[in-house]
């Protein structure tokens, strides 16, 4: 599912934190989690395509510089935090609802073997911008996009959605410490976010293999659902 998209509407939710925080929170831990994915991701027996892999990460790292700057923007310079929360909220809830329907009846999209390179960079910056801008790193995004334009089997659209995150995240905290800093921030929890989040990860992974098709499909459902809830409710604390 990607730990992001859960993380940021959560913490929003709680509303402990203001939104440059969360974004920071939200990114870090999810560039950890992608960290750990990518190496475990070395023992994969999968055929990668180098240049769209390539072209897709670059295209990761131009669209995170860009998301995280607009996002730093109304923020921290204009100060718009509740314009923000409602826009992120709405377009979270959207992706939410987007990723529901696609993994429901995936089987009446048609997937398309795009081989132009402009469009490869593009799709990538694309996904690279709503990972940062979000902050949710958008990992079941990006895997139905990937399949959807470039008919990857599960496993390459994964390792390609982890090379968006790791790139785009990577990007965003980079931006973030060369332009606003992280003072005023209260990150006293980011460590445990990153342990918790590696140590899911691990957890969640050991038990894919143990529990049945069936029962992964109505988790996943339930949780999309839950969250496209919790984005809801955040929109009108917003407003």
């Amino acid at each position: 599912m990607g730990g992001g998209v859960i993380i940021k509407p959560v913490l929003d939710f709680a509303g402990h934190y203001d939104l440059a925080t969360i974004g920071v929170l939200s990114a870090s831990t999810v560039f950890a989690m992608s960290s750990v994915s990518l190496v475990k991701a070395r023992t994969m027996e999968v055929n990668i395509d180098i240049k769209v892999s390539s072209l897709i990460a670059v295209g990761s790292i131009i669209g995170g510089f860009f998301g995280k700057g607009v996002f730093n923007f109304f923020v921290v310079n204009l100060q718009l935090n509740n314009i923000i929360g409602v826009i992120q909220s709405s377009m979270l809830a959207l992706v939410l609802l987007a990723i529901l329907i696609y993994f429901r009846w995936s089987g009446l999209f048609k997937n398309y073997i795009i081989k132009k390179s402009a469009v490869i960079l593009t799709a990538g910056l694309v996904l690279g911008f709503l990972s940062a801008f979000l902050g949710i790193g958008g990992g079941p995004l990006n895997v139905a996009v990937l399949a959807l334009l470039f008919s990857m089997s599960g496993r390459e659209s994964v390792i390609n959605s982890t090379f968006i995150i790791f790139f785009s995240q990577l990007a965003a905290l980079l931006l973030v410490t060369f332009t606003t800093g992280f003072d005023g921030m209260d990150l006293s929890m980011l460590w445990y976010m990153i342990i918790g989040g590696i140590v899911g990860g691990f957890i969640g992974s050991n038990l894919l293999f143990r529990v049945s098709d069936k029962v992964i499909a109505i988790i996943f459902n339930v949780t999309v659902l839950i969250v496209l809830l919790i984005n809801l409710y955040n929109v009108i604390t917003y407003i």
